[in-house]
């Protein structure tokens, strides 16, 4: 799941390595790489005895002439893969052949070359957000093929969350989803849940230490805290995307439609065994604060078990029911809240309804169901329409409490004190509105200055 830090590694070993091998392996060259790996496995694997393990068993293949058949490094790398998960059974540690390059080792051309090869993949990937829609029901739908690093997948996933923000239940899709980093795992979880959540855990052997994942307080973006959410999984579902779903699963924020998961859960690094062979070394484990263990080997079983076919349609389906229920719950909460609001503003009195009417605006605002202009709007309303000036002056000054930074707020506030004939308070909020405009730069600022300017000709 963690491999950035050692791609350096990785390009160093290919400048600097000037060993060139034929795709005849010879018994030199295997014993070369099981030495390496070996040494590889035992210096950083989370589980040393494993290691060992391992060793021993692919160096009793290589003796007993196992690996004789395999000509090729990629034939070698898949029979090497093979063997040292039959004893440790970690999906992650993989050994792998590196792309095929023309131009020689050491040349400006073979750099040249990996760099636009690594270009066209990140360029191809898009930080593994493969498509976004609105589907049929308002319901978003997110195809989320990996997690990138942070830095280079947070503002695609920003972009992407901003695309779904106004629907009524949520699909991310992870059938083809192979993992990635945890922080942009924990930066996408934090959409779904209040900040300080613990997530996960991850131990790592090298420094002896645990790192712990919380979500986020804050995100760019719109948090769709209560938003109905669904996963989809399959046995492609590997590493990162696992986690993904487990977080969901155990803190009983979505329901996982699909087949079971790939089980991998140590994450690690890639390091270089020669120029042509790398592996992928789980140096850590993960600890779900929850259950105390994780999915390796076992997998994350979803709660709704289909094919691989009908996992889409299943999971669309379960989504415009849960977005229909959603919309439902939202309306009797806007009902309720509302006729409570009106309720106030009807019996308002001057002792105590300032407090209550600001404490619930600011319950609608909390929930998304009010903005600024509409609380202006419900002002004017109070002001114009049902004539009820002092109502009005209350409900202005509650928006200056909440958007203190607002010109227009407070131009509104002391459009409705000059109306009740407060003219001071009137003229020190109309001057308010113009010092907030200057510095902000308004496009209104002219506007703000003429009802000043009117104010004080009235004074």
């Amino acid at each position: 799941m963690i491999i950035r830090k050692y791609l350096f590694l990785l390009f160093i070993c290919a400048l600097f390595h000037t060993t060139t091998y034929s795709q005849d392996l010879s018994n030199t060259y295997k014993e070369e790489v099981i030495n390496t790996l070996s040494t590889l496995m035992n210096d950083l694997y989370v589980f040393p005895d494993i290691a060992k393990d391992t060793e021993a068993h692919i160096k009793k293949q290589l003796k007993a002439g196992h690996f004789d058949a395999f000509k090729t490094n990629e034939s070698f790398a898949n029979a090497l893969t093979e063997s040292v998960q039959s004893i440790n059974k970690d999906k992650h540690m993989r050994i792998m052949n590196q792309p095929p390059y023309e131009a020689p080792v050491m040349t400006p051309e073979r750099i040249i070359e990996e760099k636009l090869y690594s270009l066209k993949r990140k360029k191809e990937y898009n930080a593994g957000f493969n498509t976004v829609k609105v589907l049929e029901g308002n319901v978003g739908y997110i195809d989320l093929r990996g997690f990138t690093y942070f830095q280079e997948g947070k503002p695609i996933a920003d972009a992407y969350m901003k695309l779904i923000a106004n629907t009524d239940a949520v699909i991310i899709d992870l059938s083809k989803n192979g993992g990635g980093d945890p922080e942009m795992v924990k930066y996408l979880c934090s959409y779904f849940f209040k900040g300080g959540v613990h997530l996960n855990s991850l131990y790592f052997r090298e420094e002896d230490k645990t790192i712990d994942f919380y979500t986020l307080d804050d995100v760019d973006g719109t948090k769709m805290i209560d938003i109905p959410l669904f996963v989809i999984t399959s046995n492609r579902t590997f590493s990162g995307a696992e986690e993904f779903s487990y977080n969901m699963q155990t803190q009983k924020r979505a329901t996982l439609v699909g087949q079971t998961t790939g089980g991998g859960a140590n994450p690690g690094g890639t390091r270089p065994i020669n120029e042509s062979l790398s592996v992928f070394i789980p140096t850590g484990k993960a600890i779900n604060p929850i259950t105390k263990t994780n999915w390796e080997g076992v997998g994350v079983v979803p709660e709704i078990k289909v094919t691989a076919d009908e996992s889409f349609s299943k999971t669309h389906e379960l989504a415009k029911k849960a977005a229909d229920h959603y919309r439902e719950k939202i309306k009797e909460r806007y009902t309720n809240t509302f006729a409570t609001l009106l309720s106030k503003l009807e019996t308002y009195n001057p002792a105590n309804s300032e407090k209550e009417i600001l404490a619930i605006l600011k319950d609608c605002e909390e929930k998304g169901m009010i903005q600024d202009w509409e609380i202006n709007a419900l002002g004017y309303q109070y002001m114009m329409e049902h004539k009820k000036p002092k109502i009005a002056v209350c409900i202005f000054k509650a928006n200056t409490v909440l958007h203190p930074e607002s010109a227009n707020v407070f131009d509104s506030y002391a459009e409705g004190l000059m109306t009740i004939g407060k003219y001071e308070e009137s003229i020190k909020n109309y001057k308010k509105a113009v010092a907030l405009a200057t510095a902000d730069n308004s496009p209104d600022l002219q506007v703000f200055q003429e009802n000043l300017e009117k104010a004080l000709q009235k004074k």
